[in-house]
Parts: C-alpha cells; structure tokens; sequence
C-alpha cells in the first residue's frame, strides 16, 4: 500500500504556484490650460495710465479746495477787504459790543492779520484807534504784554519795552511793534495791511 502511494506521488506532477506580472499602466500627463499672454502696446498702456491718474487726482483735488481755503483767514467784502477781528471765542470783533465793554485806554487782545494776536485800541475819544498793534516781539516773538500801571507794553522774557504806541523804548528787542491799519466795515472790526511810513519813526514799515 504505501509503495503504491510513493509511485503515485512520483508520477504526479510537480506544481508550482506562479505569480501573475502586475498590469502595467500608461502614465498620465495632465497640462494646463493657458490663456494666450497680453502686453498692451504703448497707446494701450498710455490711456490706462491717464485714466488711472484722472481716477485718483479727481478726488485728491476736490478735497483740497476745502483744506486750503480753512487756512486763509476770512475777509469782509466790500472795497476794504481787510481781516475781520475775532475775539477769544473766535466770534466776530462788533465796534458796539466792543465798545460796551472796553473803557477808554483799554488795549486787549484780538486775532488780526496772519491770525497773530494783535491789540484793539480804545483811544481817548471813546472810539477804536485807527491802528491795531502785533503783540509778538521783534526780539524772539513772545507776546508782549500790556502793563497799563507803567502805561507801556513789557515783554516778560527778555525785558523788552514798548510805549502806549508800540514804539520800541528798551532792548533787546530791535524794532518796534508792527502796525495794522483798523477800520469798521458794517460794524465790523478789520485789519489791513499798513504798508506806508511808520508814523512813530519815521520810516518804512520793516513789517512789509
């Protein structure tokens, strides 16, 4: 029996177990899609540029108006043209009003040309001189104080003095205080340049 069994397996055929070569796959190429490239020709890129720079000075030039007109100061109509005083407020300077409130003598603050504090003058008739006086020093521009126990301006920094006219009466400071012609346009205090001969020296206003 088990020589029966041996030739049997002897004439069996041998079996070997084969693996099967993996199926090859044909490699995929995958390319973008390109748009076509664009360079503007000069004419193209000329216009591009105007309408670009139109786009952004239209706007840049309207809001500048409005910024440029805040820093001129304001001005009555009329032949005068002069700059309307304005009081610590920054309310309009009225001769009555003013007047109702400031004795004879009385020299007090305003802002007159250029917005520099200038002194509104109460002369001995009871009306507004016909000058107003920049209060900055000629010396290093500090605002000159009026003294009116020593009936004279006197500047707190340096020492320098000044008469009841702004005539320079003691140094440092070398000239004396500029002058502003004062005029009432409608009751309306106004300031205008004074570009004739100082009446206090005689001579040309150093100021214009």
């Amino acid at each position: 029996m088990a020589a029966a069994l041996s030739s049997k397996m002897a004439v069996a055929p041998a079996f070997k177990a084969t693996s099967r070569p993996a199926a090859r796959r044909a490699p995929v190429s995958v390319q973008a899609a390109s748009a076509p490239a664009f360079v503007p020709d000069m004419n193209r890129r000329v216009t591009m540029n105007f309408l670009l720079a139109g786009a952004i000075g239209a706007p840049a030039i309207g809001l500048a108006g409005p910024f440029a007109l805040f820093f001129v100061p304001p001005s009555v109509g009329g032949g005068g043209g002069g700059t309307v005083a304005k009081d610590a407020l920054g309310n309009d300077v009225k001769s009555t009003s003013w007047l109702a409130t400031h004795p004879i003598g009385d020299r007090s603050l305003v802002q007159g040309l250029k917005a520099d504090a200038t002194y509104l003058i109460v002369n001995t008739e009871g009306s507004i001189e016909k000058y107003g006086l920049n209060a900055v020093c000629t010396h290093l521009g500090c605002v000159v104080p009026w003294n009116k126990a020593e009936n004279k301006f006197m500047c707190p920094c340096h020492g320098s003095q000044y008469n009841a006219e702004g005539k320079k009466i003691r140094g440092p400071a070398p000239l004396s205080l500029a002058l502003a012609h004062c005029d009432i346009v409608d009751d309306l205090v106004s300031f205008t340049p004074w570009t004739e001969t100082d009446f206090r020296t005689g001579e040309k206003p150093w100021w214009s």
